[in-house]
């Protein structure tokens, strides 16, 4: 089932408070799609361990995935469910684009269906009755996550699962004593960027089985991923914690110290002795964790 064409189209209604949604996922999607792509490929292993663990029983036929970004979900899922169909949703363009050109070269295009559309409008586009929904860290975007939980309830099939992923935080990824002219410089960062989403990503890190259950699912599970990457790791690692870090500083540029600021700068010279992509303690750790929701 392909749609090679644009998509459901919904007019924007973000809010004040949602503007770093704004920024990130459309008016810089074209660098939001590098670090979302990068993140797929460092971490293909753990996201497919999340889709293997989902209490499906013989699999869906019909799957949404609300907010796929560029589509590390919908693609494990389609790897997952191999008879299953997916409708993938966002309001990026850019994403969207880019999850085309990887279903192609996957050879699913014909089992992909691309909508665009702000997911904080009052009105979805037309869904289908969906056996499984999939929200990975697209929740804590949402302007009001307790109506898009209501949502999905009564967009799910009967006995339909809603899976919810959420992330830990930023991932990390030098030892606390690095980089030497600075140690502790990314917990620090962490701190200054935590407070930042905390004041416009409210919900990001949220446990999300209470509001599950006042939207009327039944949570069947909860599962937590620990992701160590340890220094032995692959040339994408290196570029996933360039990319990530270049995105960090842009947030907390202006609460760091004048000599944090500059050793912050040094990791970022991919050309110097000291730039994270050279550096001998890389690795990445951070946390996802999912509910598994049933609507009964």
């Amino acid at each position: 089932m392909n749609h090679p064409s644009p998509h459901t189209t919904h007019p924007a209604a973000h809010r004040p408070h949602e503007q770093e949604h704004v920024n990130e996922h459309d008016h810089e999607a074209g660098d939001q799609s590098e670090i979302l792509d990068l993140d797929a490929e460092v971490l293909a292993e753990h996201i497919a361990s999340i889709t293997a663990w989902l209490p499906v029983g013989s699999g869906p036929s019909r799957i949404v995935d609300l907010g796929c970004g560029t589509g590390a979900g919908t693609l494990a899922l389609l790897e997952r469910f191999p008879e299953a169909e997916v409708t993938a949703v966002d309001v990026s363009d850019a994403h969207l684009d880019r999850l085309r050109e990887k279903a192609v070269a996957a050879g699913a295009a014909d089992r992909v269906r691309l909508v665009r559309a702000d997911l904080d409008a009052t009105a979805w586009p037309e869904l289908g009755a969906p056996e499984l929904v999939w929200a990975s860290a697209s929740l804590h975007h949402m302007a009001d996550p307790d109506r898009a939980l209501r949502q999905v309830h009564d967009l799910l099939a009967p006995g339909g699962l809603f899976a919810v992923v959420e992330l830990a935080g930023f991932p990390r990824f030098l030892p606390e004593s690095a980089p030497q002219d600075a140690p502790g410089l990314e917990e620090r960062c962490h701190a200054a960027l935590d407070r930042r989403h905390a004041e416009h990503l409210s919900h990001r890190g949220a446990d999300w089985g209470t509001g599950l259950a006042k939207a009327g699912f039944t949570v069947e599970g909860e599962r937590t991923v620990t992701v160590d990457i340890g220094p032995t790791h692959t040339d994408a690692v290196g570029r996933y914690a360039l990319s990530s870090l270049r995105r960090m500083r842009a947030g907390v540029a202006s609460v760091l110290t004048a000599e944090d600021l500059t050793a912050f700068d040094r990791l970022l010279d991919t050309d110097g002795p000291h730039g994270i992509v050279h550096h001998p303690d890389l690795g990445v750790r951070t946390e996802r964790t999912v509910w598994a929701a049933r609507r009964t």
